[in-house]
């Protein structure tokens, strides 16, 4: 696995490398914005996780998600960790360990 120095530089690589989608984090799954769908837990994997921490602040850190579903698409989610992490169930919480 790539190592990266940065969130953006993560984030620009992946997306031309096999991942251009963004997703975001609802409570029950993975909303994907531009194509307009909901990706359940059961339908999709995370394929690579990578964690950055911030420079000057704790609340800076964050967590990049390579993920694919069951249909092909390929997308990044972008989450805090720690304190600030997204108020998810239990199932979305179990998938994204």
């Amino acid at each position: 696995m790539k190592n990266y120095d940065t969130l953006s530089e993560a984030i620009n690589d992946l997306q031309a490398n096999d991942y251009p989608y963004d997703f975001n984090l609802n409570p029950e799954c993975l909303e994907c914005p531009s194509l307009k769908i909901e990706i359940r837990p059961e339908d999709f994997k995370v394929d690579k996780i990578y964690r950055f921490e911030g420079m000057s602040s704790t609340d800076d850190n964050s967590v990049l998600y390579a993920i694919s579903s069951k249909d092909g698409i390929k997308g990044l989610l972008v989450d805090a960790y720690g304190v600030y992490a997204e108020n998810i169930s239990e199932t979305m919480r179990t998938k994204l360990r």
